[in-house]
């Protein structure tokens, strides 16, 4: 039996289809509200969820122990509302939970609207174990607890499950503005630092948002202090190694080189080391080393053919190397994946400029600078235009 689990407030607009998602693995679906004044309880009963309701106890690791006592199942599915489950991975997760050593399963989750780095894993299925719980301000997790657990037990063993199993949708631009959840995870992490100073993973997850941030002078000593830390676990060197290479790549390329071939002998899934991968080859193709560059993203593409900027970087490579028709090819996936991506509507037309097709190209710059307005970057439209008309005589409305 498997019970989901769910803490909630004010999810009217997103819990149908999170609780939709799983009702076809879920024979137990529990929903613990800690305040909600809109519809949720009553969209969450309407789908045949018990709803629980407590009072927010401050963060999320008390919060999600609170709920387990709230479950009947053997197994226990934790997921947001703005989650959902991808169906077709249901008949794997199956498999793996009949299996009577299987402790945990980690599931990759994909991030709806992010380039470079879309997946993560997480340990968000487990069997329901007294000696489970969850810890970890902010982005709370199981991990610690059965760490110790397995010291205890060792006949259980942690799987992973190597498809995409969660969509989430919560970190897009436009879904964070005017919330306030990077101040909250920056105060999580620093009081978690002014506790544990050195703790790799609070120093990842401030690093990580100090970048977002243009703050890579902050973010250096902070990362490479967690590095120095004993006992820094997988994921979090990873992640560590990873933004260290993008703080320092404008001042140090050949170092962050150094980071993102470290972090790529991790031994990690290769979508949740995608980032690293796609960097890497970046950095390598500005110091022209294409070779590489290429059979890099090829890889990525290969093991991640989801992802829009795999292909869209394959395409600059391609092109650079003079194989016009294979970056016509890449262009070409990764439009299909990403059709508002103006950036790769102007190279594509650089390219089918390249392989002498004119009109193709006029039309492409003409995407390219509809949609750039439609962005609202007008500058970048009006620059883009002028030049593309000076090559194929555009014939494109005024930019305001």
């Amino acid at each position: 039996m498997l019970s989901l689990s769910m803490i909630v407030r004010n999810e009217e607009a997103r819990l149908a289809a999170c609780l939709a998602s799983v009702s076809a693995l879920a024979d137990e679906m529990v929903v613990v509200d800690t305040g909600s004044t809109d519809a949720t309880i009553a969209i969450a009963e309407a789908a045949g969820a018990r709803v629980e309701r407590i009072d927010w106890p401050g963060d999320f690791a008390p919060a999600r122990n609170r709920a387990l006592e709230f479950l009947k199942g053997d197994w226990v599915l934790v997921l947001d509302a703005d989650e959902q489950l991808r169906p077709e991975v249901i008949p794997s997760l199956r498999a793996l939970m009949a299996q009577p050593d299987v402790l945990v399963i980690n599931l990759l989750r994909y991030e709806l609207g992010a380039a470079m780095a879309p997946y993560s894993s997480v340990s968000r299925l487990f069997r329901r174990h007294p000696a489970i719980r969850w810890s970890r301000p902010y982005h709370s997790m199981i991990d610690d607890s059965v760490k110790g657990l397995l010291e205890e037990e060792p006949q259980w063993r942690i799987a992973d499950c190597s498809e995409p199993a969660i969509l989430h949708d919560g970190y897009r631009p436009e879904l964070l503005a005017g919330t306030d959840k990077a101040n909250r995870l920056r105060q999580a992490m620093q009081d978690e630092l002014d506790a544990s100073p050195g703790n790799p993973y609070a120093s990842a997850k401030l690093g990580g948002l100090l970048i977002s941030e243009g703050r890579h002078e902050e973010a250096i000593p902070l990362l490479r202090r967690g590095l120095e830390q004993e006992g820094v676990q997988d994921a979090e060197r990873y992640e560590l190694l990873v933004h260290l290479g993008l703080a320092i790549t404008p001042s140090d390329p050949v170092g962050a080189i150094a980071c993102y071939r470290e972090a790529l002998a991790i031994p990690l899934d290769t979508r949740i080391s995608l980032g690293a991968r796609l960097n890497l080859a970046a950095r390598l193709m500005e110091q022209g080393d294409l070779e590489e560059g290429i059979s890099l993203t090829q890889t990525a593409t290969q093991r991640a053919p989801e992802v829009a900027l795999g292909w869209y970087n394959l395409g600059l490579m391609q092109r650079r190397r003079g194989d016009i028709g294979s970056a016509l090819e890449a262009y070409r996936r990764a439009l299909s994946l990403d059709p508002d991506n103006a950036e790769c509507h102007q190279n594509n037309a650089v390219a089918l400029l390249m392989g002498g097709d004119i009109e193709g190209a006029r039309n492409g710059f003409r995407t390219a600078v509809r949609l750039l307005q439609d962005q609202g970057r007008s500058q970048e439209a009006s620059t883009l235009r002028d030049k593309a008309s000076a090559i194929v005589k555009l014939d494109a409305e005024p930019v305001p």
